[in-house]
């Protein structure tokens, strides 16, 4: 779950939500496209094994994921603060794709085969999120959304980190430092690839993996750089605002999230 379970992030370009179940049929109908799957290194699931997928992302604590969609009608952003609505902002219609993280511990090579914590910086267990990112509606691909739903993440993850790391290790006496964010996209996928350059992503290997990737990282999780690469594409009037459910027909209570 990583922290996002009330919390909706937007900007001009495109609006973050938390994968709810609501959103299921919907994914799952992208899913059943062969060329998404190719893309996602994806397998082609059943409606209920997507369902269990959609428990596992939001509640694992080591994965965090939204739903990108659309941002909402002009109303939202001239009431400071107004709150984001399940079901009515993220409709099937307003949904775009998806963004997650799947957070890990880095790992030493070790002749027996055994985990070696790598303890790299200042002794610290090394953390590594792998960021995907799919929009999966051809019709807003190449439009900024990505580029915008990429940077609203980065954000998110940099400003949240500590908090992030603590609700990853839960009980266990852990002391790790975020230390990587990783991406592998198949070498095939240009647009992809020219969208992590611009968001200073280096490539680890000029030449594809086994599986045909090509695997780009950001060490530099500075939260000035973040800001600094939000300026440059204008979407630095992003917001975090509540994400409001339906309960019994009325809408619950929210507070102020504002960044």
């Amino acid at each position: 779950m990583l922290l996002n379970e009330d919390t909706a992030l937007l900007s001009q370009k495109c609006l973050l939500v938390p994968y709810e179940a609501h959103h299921v049929p919907t994914y799952h109908d992208w899913m059943q496209d062969e060329e998404i799957r190719a893309a996602t290194a994806s397998e082609r699931l059943t409606l209920d094994e997507e369902y269990r997928m959609q428990k596992s992302w939001r509640h694992d604590n080591d994965k965090l994921t939204f739903i990108v969609c659309l941002p909402p009608a002009y109303r939202y952003l001239l009431v400071s603060n107004a709150p984001i609505v399940a079901s009515h902002d993220d409709a099937p219609a307003r949904m775009v794709g998806d963004i997650n993280l799947f957070l890990f511990e880095e790992a030493l090579d070790d002749e027996d085969g055994a985990f070696v914590p790598d303890r790299g910086y200042h002794g610290k267990r090394q953390l590594v999120g792998e960021l995907e990112l799919m929009i999966a509606r051809k019709e807003y691909q190449g439009q900024g959304i990505g580029r915008a739903a990429v940077l609203l993440f980065l954000w998110y993850v940099v400003v949240h980190r500590e908090e992030i790391i603590a609700e990853h290790r839960g009980a266990e006496d852990f002391e790790g430092v975020l230390r990587q964010l990783r991406v592998k996209i198949h070498h095939t996928n240009t647009r992809s690839i020219r969208l992590f350059e611009s968001l200073l992503f280096k490539h680890a290997s000029q030449e594809p993996n086994y599986f045909g990737e090509i695997e780009m990282v950001l060490d530099d999780l500075d939260v000035l750089r973040m800001y600094a690469l939000m300026r440059t594409y204008e979407i630095e009037g992003c917001e975090k605002l509540e994400y409001q459910r339906i309960n019994g027909g009325h809408l619950e209570g929210h507070v102020d999230c504002g960044l």
